[in-house]
């Protein structure tokens, strides 16, 4: 899946080898309103944006791959599993750690100690999550489509013809990438998770979720500020703050085929053509 200012497309790879490309008209909430484009803010309303294009994405390859028809979920099928899938993230990522924190209040009296146990733990979860579904079929296939994208990406900022040959050689790692905007998170959240002290287990939970807007504000402007060209220490900086993440997506990227990454500069032919 490739996404312009004012769409998006997506190219799926069909069992009789045809690939297919769906585009849809998909303009940014910011563009239509004016104040979701502010600072901070932007950073929660494209997280929410990409989760729902990203899901109705999957759900319409995965239809036309399963079924060859294109049948994917409806609106209210689609907001059920997305909500399913938000409840489970709150409960590993969330609720858990604060139960293990809560628990551990009495042992360790160190308030920043505690809390980095809690932000460690999260970021640990999540990197043996990764590294649990990386092992299925299916998402090695996903991590290989989504090394194509990078690599396809990687091409055309280069001004190449986007050719087999040509991509091929670029790296499946990119800056700008939405794991390396996930991990970013965790560590936002953990340094500003330290100024509210030894909350109890519920209220911990409350301000976890009262700061979560602040956190990926934060972190979707560090993630734009890594793909801009820095210089002197700004540079040493940027890859400081980027470097966990372009480390996981060694774990979230895989090295594509050639017909997977024809299957990605169709997708974005098809993005740039809008």
């Amino acid at each position: 899946m490739m996404r312009g200012p004012e769409g998006m497309a997506i190219a799926v790879r069909r069992p009789d080898k045809q690939i297919v490309v769906e585009k849809r008209q998909v303009r940014a909430w910011a563009r239509r309103y004016k104040f979701l484009g502010w600072p901070l803010l932007r950073g929660v309303v494209a997280f929410i944006e990409s989760l729902v294009i990203g899901m109705s994405a999957l759900n319409f390859s995965a239809g036309l791959f399963a079924e060859g028809e294109g049948e994917d979920l409806g609106a209210k099928e689609l907001a059920l599993t997305i909500l399913v899938a938000l409840g489970l993230t709150f409960l590993l990522f969330v609720a858990f750690p604060a139960f293990v924190a809560s628990s551990l209040k009495t042992r360790i009296a160190n308030t920043v100690l505690l809390n980095l146990v809690e932000g460690f733990l999260k970021i640990g979860l999540f990197v043996l999550y990764i590294v649990f579904i990386s092992r299925l079929q299916d998402i090695k296939m996903v991590f290989q489509y989504h090394g194509a994208e990078h690599k396809t990406i990687h091409a055309h900022e280069a001004g190449l013809p986007l050719t087999v040959e040509n991509i091929r050689p670029f790296s499946t790692i990119h800056p700008r990438c939405g794991t390396s905007f996930l991990l970013l998170v965790f560590f936002v959240s953990i340094f500003i998770f330290s100024f509210f002290g030894r909350p109890s287990f519920w209220l911990r939970i409350g301000i976890h979720l009262a700061i979560f807007p602040l956190v990926a504000g934060v972190s979707y402007e560090l993630i734009k500020l890594a793909g801009k060209p820095q210089g002197g220490w700004g540079q040493k900086i940027v890859k400081i703050i980027t470097a966990p993440g372009m480390w996981l997506q060694h774990l979230t990227t895989r090295e594509p085929s050639a017909e997977q990454i024809q299957v990605a500069v169709e997708a974005l032919e098809g993005v740039m053509k809008e």
